[in-house]
């Protein structure tokens, strides 16, 4: 239903692990490594971090957001029953654990 969505956000799972390891690499050497060692392992973790910047750009995943939506209400849309049988199930769901307090 959400292809691309789902790209966007392997995407981003990717980037953030990749961000995330390399600080990690930074912070565990920084006792271990010589100056010139540090040196390039800053400079790699400030190119990942500049790239994962760029990508998190704010005009981006507010597009991307509403390519969501857009694609959202389309399905419901073209598939009006589906999204009343969804919402009639969230609805029992939220019933049932309210009812149980």
């Amino acid at each position: 239903m959400f292809k691309k969505t789902d790209k966007v956000e392997k995407n981003i799972n990717q980037d953030v692990t990749l961000l995330a390891d390399t600080l990690d690499e930074v912070l565990q050497s920084a006792g271990d490594k010589s100056r010139d060692e540090l040196d390039k392992i800053r400079s790699k973790a400030q190119g990942v971090l500049r790239d994962t910047r760029a990508r998190f750009n704010t005009d981006k995943i507010s597009q991307q957001a509403r390519d969501a939506a857009a694609s959202a209400n389309d399905y419901v849309k073209d598939n009006p029953w589906y999204g009343v049988g969804a919402g009639a199930a969230i609805g029992i769901v939220i019933g049932v654990l309210l009812g149980r307090r």
